[in-house]
Parts: structure tokens; C-alpha cells; sequence
């Protein structure tokens, strides 16, 4: 069975972001007297919005962070992302591809709209969507794991949840699709598949995916 909307993921399902981002952001709450490594980033917070870092800091150590953390953490990551962002391989194949059958698609992160945009432009990826295609956790109360975010993406794009599938890469993604009663493929490109439970599909290489999706040939 195909789908009526595709959901994108941004952050290592669209741009090559993630080794770049949480890289940054390991350094960074490492300098602020937080040791966190390249690894530990990945586990705790990749694919999530910049509140999960301060609650589990705040719960870990009970102390909080600088009051300026966040605009620090984006500007230093906007930096790197202008100095080397690139678009998933494939990516641009896959999205031609839905273009020319019809399919929808968008894009759901819990990135920021400015970093959703700047990565796009870096990585030669902003003709490619609409502004009324592009959702972050900015325009929900909750971030992943919690649904929100893709029940509102499905909601504007007016299709329901069970036509969507959702492409993610993060533990908290996936979890976020299966809660809002969608498909989800998990790309193993940054993480296995056994740290990425509960996807219906499994893919490490974006040639698969329009197979995956069904897409008329």
C-alpha cells in the first residue's frame, strides 16, 4: 500500500547534519563543566529539540544552564552548517522522484524554522520545499518523542495519519511516528538498527527508499 504524504525528517534524513551538530554540541556542554561525548550526544539527544538538553542536564547534575545557551548553541551551529552542510546522498533522487508520481511530502524537525532554512540553502536543498511544507517542534507544545509534531504536519497538509509514513533516523523519531499511529522507516545510516526499535521498515541507503514507499514504477 503506498502513502498519501511523505514526512521527512530534517537532520541525517535530508542534510548530513547530525555528526556536525552534535559534535558541536558535545564541545559545547563539555566547556560549560558537562562532559559529554560525541557518543553520549547521540544517545541522549540526537533527533530531539534543545529543551531535552536542559531537562536532563537540570536532572542529572541539578544545576542549570547559561540563560544564553540556546542562541550560543545555534549560532555555533549555524556556523559550522554554513562552513560545511551537505544534502544526504540521494536525497534530491528521492524527492524527484515523489515530485514526478504525485506523492506529497514535507518535512517534520525539531530543528529551528532560521536552522531548517540555513541548512537548506548551504546544502542546495531549498527549492525543494514549499514554505508551507517545512514544521518544527517550534510550532507545537511538545517535541519528539511526543506526537505533536507530526499529527500537526499531517493535519496541515490534510491527510490522516494512517496515510502518512514518516522517515526518521533518531530512537526519539521513531517513537514520535509510532505514537501519532504512522508508518516510520528508520535510515541506519547514523545508528544501526537495533538502536532504532519499533520501525516498520529498515533502509541504509536513500536508492531503497522509493521502493519502500511503493511508488508506482
Amino acid at each position: 500500500m503506498g502513502y498519501d504524504l511523505v514526512i521527512f525528517d530534517n537532520d541525517g534524513v535530508l542534510v548530513d547534519s547530525e555528526p556536525l551538530a552534535n559534535s558541536i554540541l558535545a564541545g559545547y556542554l563539555s566547556e560549560l563543566g558537562h562532559p559529554t561525548s560525541y557518543e553520549d550526544s547521540l544517545r541522549d539527544y540526537m533527533g530531539s529539540a534543545v529543551h531535552r538538553v536542559h531537562d536532563l542536564v537540570l536532572e542529572r547534575t541539578g544545576q542549570r544552564l547559561p540563560e544564553d545557551f540556546d542562541v550560543t548553541l545555534h549560532e555555533r551551529t549555524v556556523a559550522g552548517f554554513e562552513r560545511e552542510l551537505r544534502p544526504v546522498p540521494g536525497v534530491e533522487e528521492v524527492l524527484g522522484e515523489l515530485t514526478a508520481h504525485g506523492t506529497g511530502y514535507c518535512l517534520a524537525s525539531s530543528g529551528s524554522h532560521e536552522r531548517i532554512r540555513v541548512g537548506h540553502r548551504v546544502a542546495g536543498l531549498d527549492g525543494w520545499f514549499e514554505e508551507e511544507w517545512i514544521f518544527s517542534s517550534q510550532d507545537v507544545g511538545q517535541g519528539k518523542p511526543a506526537p505533536d509534531l507530526f499529527l500537526h504536519a499531517a493535519r496541515s497538509m490534510g491527510v490522516e495519519p494512517a496515510r502518512c509514513v514518516v522517515i526518521e533516523d533518531s530512537p526519539l523519531g521513531i517513537q514520535a511516528a509510532m505514537a501519532a499511529g504512522m508508518d516510520v522507516f528508520a535510515f541506519t545510516a547514523m545508528l544501526p538498527a537495533e538502536r532504532l526499535p519499533g520501525a516498520t521498515a529498515y533502509f541504509g541507503d536513500m536508492k531503497q527508499l522509493p521502493g519502500l514507499l511503493q511508488l508506482p514504477v
